[in-house]
């Protein structure tokens, strides 16, 4: 009975991901950024590594540019532009 209700509710298009995304973006993604930001005080800050610190955020900067990229949805529009800079 469950399976065939899933079924129906399935090809009515009423399912679908948009919950769990709004959810991890609004709760996992802060969380992930605040204990990245607390790991590199914790590793460099307290010794003075201060050049390392800064080396690690320019990592973490790209990655954020990347997770941005996946999450608005303008991944599409970066690759129509990079590839129009090679066909012309």
């Amino acid at each position: 009975m469950t399976t065939m209700t899933l079924a129906a509710l399935a090809q009515q298009g009423e399912l679908g991901t948009g919950g769990v995304r709004t959810w991890l973006l609004d709760n996992i993604v802060p969380l992930v950024l605040l204990s990245v930001a607390l790991l590199l005080l914790w590793l460099g800050g307290g010794k003075g590594d201060n050049a390392g610190v800064m080396r690690r955020l320019g990592g973490v900067v790209i990655a954020l540019a990347l997770i941005g990229l996946a999450v608005s949805g303008l991944g599409v529009d970066v690759g129509e532009w990079l590839a129009g800079l090679f066909t012309g």
